[in-house]
């Protein structure tokens, strides 16, 4: 479709024409025509893309490519369950049906803290040999399908799955690696707080999530809350923003 408007623009693109052949369009009637009809694909092209985003936690958003996630596309996700929850939290509350296969340990009762909406959920926990097969099916009638592969999948059967995605627009999320995924996410430097002098309880993690963009190779890297000690997940505030609510606390009491 993009390729398509864009053949359509140049087709009608002055810039690039030689200076009697602007002149000449310039002068006909129907270039008002033309340009209106240039402005109403650029905004068909743009509502069409804002279309095909996911909404994403803010930390999260500013990390991914576009800074959301988008229909149609796979991501990786590397050996966190946590990492998963946060990421699928979004999609979840504004509505998405989520599809879970191949993942026998994944806990209901810490994805319901993380905000997603078990009314919605599907688990396939034990697909076997099955479990691409599955993959796609639920993809044909979820949002977000997370899978994880027990073995590397032929090129030809990620063409093909990629290929339903786009069509069908939904999401797939892989933990671990994945040929076609739009981004790598991984989570490192984790910080466990609440055990005092040698007793306690672990109530809060500090991580650094690091998302590595397919295209570009580039990495971006934020310290968040997986969880915080009200077992919310978020971006952990900077030295600066804690000192002034340290501050407005103490002048209000």
């Amino acid at each position: 479709m993009s390729a398509a408007i864009d053949s359509i623009e140049h087709m009608f693109d002055y810039e690039g024409m030689t200076p009697a052949a602007a002149t000449l369009e310039t002068a006909n009637p129907a270039a008002d025509t033309v340009r209106e009809l240039q402005a109403r694909i650029r905004s068909m092209q743009a509502t069409t893309l804002d279309s095909r985003a996911l909404p994403t936690h803010p930390a999260l958003a500013a990390l991914l490519p576009g800074g959301a996630l988008q229909q149609g596309a796979a991501y990786s996700v590397e050996r966190s369950a946590t990492l998963l929850m946060a990421l699928l939290a979004g999609p979840s509350a504004a509505g998405s049906w989520c599809g879970i296969v191949g993942v026998p340990e994944f806990g209901i009762e810490a994805a319901s803290r993380f905000g997603i909406d078990l009314d919605r959920l599907v688990l396939v926990p034990h697909p076997g040999d099955q479990w691409l097969a599955v993959t796609a099916a639920i993809a044909d009638v979820m949002g977000v399908v997370v899978t994880r592969p027990p073995k590397r999948a032929s090129d030809s059967s990620v063409a093909r799955l990629a290929a339903r995605l786009r069509q069908r627009g939904s999401t797939l999320i892989v933990l671990g690696p994945w040929p076609q995924s739009e981004a790598m996410l991984t989570l490192s430097q984790s910080d466990w707080g609440g055990i005092g002098e040698g007793s306690g309880h672990l109530t809060e993690r500090q991580v650094t999530v690091t998302v590595t963009n397919r295209v570009t190779g580039r990495p971006r890297s934020a310290r968040m809350w997986l969880p915080d000690r009200q077992e919310h997940f978020g971006a952990v505030a900077s030295a600066v923003d804690e000192r002034m609510a340290e501050r407005q606390l103490r002048t209000a009491v």
